[in-house]
């Protein structure tokens, strides 16, 4: 059974510390276990049943209403919200549970559910990127463990290369892509749903993957001679990102790419002027 502190309660669900204290002690919302300091511990229980509060007082129902809701209710009246947002993070809300209780069964019913009713393209986009970009600032704040990331991570992968693998072959003749993460960079998602993309557009993809030196793909690119060539890093680079930059300049093609996340918006980089920095997939594809 998991034990939460109720700063991972915040993160977790996005309701501020200091209002889950009130609902605490004013509703009566959980019932914590205390140590001997008087320090706060939350069980599995609170935290499901928190995720169940939140979707609903995000729809706009009140916490006085909530909590004279019993478990059953509670999850109908989640069952029953049609507002297309708050259905999306609901989806996503779900993954968060069974990835910390390493429950593969709950996650792979959980992604047939979602690739059936939204295709691998919108589930990526909808669930699993918001998903991914959730637990990746979770974990950079150790609320969630690296192995329960590495974990969820490595049945998505198992999806993804399913799905690309089942994508027919593109001619030589088709435009190119050289798709690369640098030396040390191992977040390697968001790459195989860029080659998923590519591949389903007819694109032909030449994957290298992970850690990948980054004067081997320029000689790569001499011989491919691709159209584009894109990139991204989770992690500071070797050398950082401006330096990462520059090389990826130095590789041959029509256009480079470089992908940035949210926490790297705001960082200077000067841009050499056949690399272009996006934001998100749907800027290239």
């Amino acid at each position: 059974m998991g034990k939460y502190t109720i700063k991972e309660l915040e993160r977790l669900s996005g309701i501020k510390a200091h209002t889950l204290r009130i609902w605490e002690k004013r509703y009566n919302l959980f019932e914590p276990d205390r140590t001997d300091t008087n320090i706060r511990s939350y069980s599995d229980t609170d935290l499901k049943k928190l995720l169940n509060v939140t979707m609903l007082s995000n729809s706009g129902t009140k916490i006085s209403k909530i909590v004279l809701l019993d478990d059953v209710q509670l999850k109908k009246a989640v069952s029953e919200i049609t507002d297309i947002e708050l259905v999306k993070q609901k989806r996503i809300d779900d993954l968060i549970f069974p990835m910390l209780q390493f429950d593969e069964i709950t996650i792979d019913n959980l992604l047939k559910s979602y690739y059936a009713e939204k295709g691998v393209e919108q589930t990526f986009t909808d669930i699993l990127y918001p998903f991914l970009e959730k637990i990746g600032i979770l974990w950079l704040t150790d609320e969630v463990d690296p192995a329960q990331e590495h974990f969820i991570i490595h049945i998505i992968r198992q999806k993804l290369s399913a799905a690309i693998e089942s994508l027919p072959n593109n001619s030589e003749s088709a435009k190119k892509v050289i798709l690369f993460l640098p030396e040390g960079e191992y977040h390697e998602l968001g790459l195989l749903f860029f080659a998923y993309l590519y591949k389903k557009k007819g694109v032909r993809v030449y994957y290298f993957g992970q850690s990948a030196p980054i004067a081997q793909i320029k000689e790569a690119a001499k011989v491919i001679k691709p159209n584009w060539v894109l990139t991204y890093a989770v992690v500071r680079p070797k050398g950082g990102l401006q330096e990462l930059v520059e090389q990826l300049g130095e590789c041959p093609s029509d256009e480079n790419y470089f992908l940035v996340n949210r926490l790297q918006k705001d960082v200077k980089i000067t841009y050499p002027s056949n690399v272009r920095q996006i934001n998100s997939y749907s800027e290239v594809i």
